[in-house]
């Protein structure tokens, strides 16, 4: 069977998960159902994508062969497979779940271990890209579980993705995603000091940017985060709750191992503060707050 003939179904259809919704179903797959705890958004999507708006994770899973989860957290994903009341793995022999949220890697494991009794193939598809890019089918995606799970899954994946990499078995992708964003979380929150510190000495922060372009102070996070830090521009594209969850996922790897992480924790406490002053839900680059004077402090 191709993978444009399998019946597809969302768990989870915040910005991320309803635009991969959208570029499957632009791309001629067939949405069955989605689902959402904050039942409007996925109502609203159902009747954009003309299919069904699922009122329990059961009914979600029930018609589909493939089913995408993109939910927040591990109390989310045991939530939406374990919940003794109402989950996915009812009847879930043959599916294949693509849980493509940045959990902790033992959480990945369990899943797949459940999906296994349950005769279903669990695998995880973490991403390291934005919203736009869900949109236009252009994720950088690292996947875990089994070879043979995600071949039988890999056109779909390619429509969703111009970077695509195999890492390994269950809960390999997600230490290395839990890599990823602890040190993209490291430099959001050194160039927010950089900036402010040379706001603070009456420097062109055009010019700061530039001469930091040039030389050893460059970084990815410098092209897309110093104008939305200068201007205050701080629209949610990866919020500063989600960044303090991801460093932790990161620290606590790193707890395990016996390995200090200085940078990482002190990054993780100054999202940590961003939520605990009501601020957690702006975009990563507002940790610029913290450090420009005359802003939260």
């Amino acid at each position: 069977m191709s993978n444009n003939t399998k019946k597809i179904s969302f768990v989870g259809v915040g910005r991320m998960g309803a635009n991969m919704a959208r570029r499957l179903n632009d791309c001629g797959h067939n949405i069955t159902a989605v689902y959402d705890v904050y039942a409007k958004a996925a109502e609203s999507l159902a009747q954009e994508l003309g299919c069904s708006a699922a009122t329990t994770l059961a009914e979600t899973a029930q018609d589909a062969d493939i089913i995408i989860t993109v939910v927040t957290d591990d109390d989310s994903m045991r939530e939406i497979f374990l919940n003794e009341k109402d989950n996915l793995l009812v009847n879930a022999s043959g599916k294949i779940f693509i849980n493509c949220a940045t959990v902790s890697p033992d959480v990945h494991v369990e899943m797949e271990k459940a999906a296994k009794l349950a005769g279903a193939t669990s695998l995880e598809a973490c991403m390291a890209s934005s919203i736009s890019q869900a949109r236009e089918g252009s994720l950088y995606l690292m996947i875990g579980g089994s070879e043979d799970g995600f071949n039988a899954c890999r056109g779909l994946l390619d429509q969703l993705s111009t970077n695509l990499r195999y890492i390994g078995r269950a809960g390999e992708a997600a230490k290395v995603k839990a890599l990823v964003n602890m040190v993209m979380n490291i430099n959001t929150a050194a160039l927010a000091e950089g900036l402010g510190l040379g706001e603070a000495l009456g420097l062109d922060l055009d010019m700061l940017c530039e001469v930091f372009s040039q030389t050893g102070a460059n970084s990815r996070v410098l092209e897309t985060d110093s104008d939305d830090m200068i201007d205050r521009d701080h629209e949610c594209w990866f919020s500063a709750a989600h960044a303090a969850k991801d460093s932790g996922i990161a620290n606590t790897l790193g707890n395990e191992q016996g390995i200090t992480l200085p940078l990482s924790n002190a990054t993780e406490n100054q999202y940590r503060k961003m939520i605990d002053l009501g601020i957690g839900e702006l975009d990563k680059s507002g940790v610029a707050e913290l450090t420009f004077k005359g802003r939260t402090s």
